[in-house]
């Protein structure tokens, strides 16, 4: 995973609450055994209907969603995640997002940025009316910003989610930042333990 300091584009404006994960991949394109190829059912079925906001040729190639409240929700699937990564968003924002969901998203290099809720209005309003507005999301800062807009505002994330983007970090590489300790442990344990070989 690259590390993120900064996520700096135009957005996407999703002015939808209780968004679920079904509703973002739906459940047809869980078969798939890669973390790859899922921006192809990113709200597929919303994705139908011609003037849904996605298909519009002005927010082509936006890096950030902007949604209402309580994106994410539903089931634990990762994919949720993986579909909008690899679509090309590297930021959502909204007032609320689910808990699994945000941990999910730290994991995968994607920010999770929580805003109040009149910031999250605000946001999308400003995107509605010019989808050129560049938008920056500051992970070191935790801060949401809008420059020709006026608009800034702080987002929530926990000392742990903002190091692990900081730092470029998933799973595996949190466990790999302690491969000393690990191996000075395992040279210490005694031969009658069970083990895993190389």
């Amino acid at each position: 995973m690259e590390p993120v300091q900064a996520v700096i584009g135009r957005a996407v404006p999703l002015d939808r609450s209780d968004v679920d994960t079904d509703q973002i991949i739906p459940s047809q394109w869980l078969k798939r055994i890669e973390r790859t190829g899922f921006g192809a059912g990113l709200f597929a079925e919303w994705r139908d209907a011609r003037d849904f906001v996605l298909n519009r040729p002005e927010h082509a190639g936006a890096t950030i969603l902007v949604a209402g409240p309580n994106f994410g929700t539903g089931s634990s699937r990762e994919h949720a995640v993986w579909a909008l990564v690899d679509y090309g968003f590297r930021a959502v924002i909204s007032p609320r997002i689910a808990d699994i969901f945000r941990n999910n998203s730290t994991r995968s290099g994607l920010v999770p940025a929580e805003v109040d809720p009149e910031l999250g209005r605000a946001l999308l309003d400003a995107v509605t009316a010019d989808p050129d507005l560049e938008i920056v999301v500051d992970v070191e800062r935790r801060l949401v910003e809008a420059p020709a807009a006026g608009i800034s505002g702080p987002f929530r994330m926990d000392d742990s989610a903002r190091d692990r983007l900081l730092r470029g970090l998933d799973d595996i590489g949190v466990t790999l930042a302690h491969a000393e300790e690990i191996g000075a442990f395992e040279a210490k344990r005694p031969e009658w333990m069970p083990a895993m070989s190389a």
